[in-house]
């Protein structure tokens, strides 16, 4: 690392993603429990708001104030027969990563798709992804389906090189406080994924 302390100051930062890629082993996706809802609670709040998600390029933050979720409403999905959620761990059993999944008719619902902001663009979401098709084929869903802020240009373009589309169909946004403060008027517009 001596020779990098020399070095542009971007290639520096360069070589750490590197290496901290290299030591991020892809572990196995499993579906969450009730248990893990303080610290599902914890990575999906700071995934969407505040400054700890200005980290990562999936933030929120300028659009919605406030929480993204608490644990009451995590508690409650649990409750429900067509509801999983996906985590992603390292080795020491923290999640690092999680996703939504709700089975609508012929359909999965993809949602709340976390990642820790420090580890986004490490392949940890894609990964998640490849397992919510897994999922919606054992369901015997040929269609993933999401909603994305329209605004978020990069995020949809990520969508993209994954398969999915915009189907042409645009939502208003209706979170009634319950998925934040509202900062700017906001819209959805959905993308699907055949499969």
């Amino acid at each position: 690392m001596k020779i990098l302390s020399y070095c542009n100051p971007v290639l520096v930062t360069i070589a750490q993603n590197i290496n901290l890629a290299k030591k991020i082993k892809y572990m196995p996706v499993t579906k969450a429990t009730i248990t893990d809802v303080p610290e599902l609670n914890r990575l999906v709040n700071s995934a969407y708001r505040g400054e700890e998600s200005k980290k990562g390029w999936t933030t929120e933050a300028d659009l919605l104030g406030g929480i993204r979720i608490d644990e009451e409403t995590l508690t409650e999905y649990f409750s429900k027969d067509a509801v999983s959620i996906l985590k992603y761990t390292d080795d020491n059993e923290q999640i690092l990563g999680s996703v939504y999944l709700e089975i609508k008719q012929d359909k999965l619902y993809l949602g709340m798709f976390s990642v820790s902001p420090v580890l986004q663009g490490k392949g940890i979401g894609r990964i998640l992804l490849e397992e919510a098709e897994v999922i919606a084929k054992q369901s015997n869903c040929h269609t993933i389906t999401m909603t994305v802020i329209s605004s978020r240009k990069e995020l949809i373009e990520w969508y993209e090189r994954r398969g999915y589309i915009f189907t042409g169909e645009i939502q208003p946004f209706e979170g009634g406080g319950l998925f934040g403060e509202i900062k700017q008027p906001i819209e959805f517009i959905i993308m699907e994924k055949t499969i």
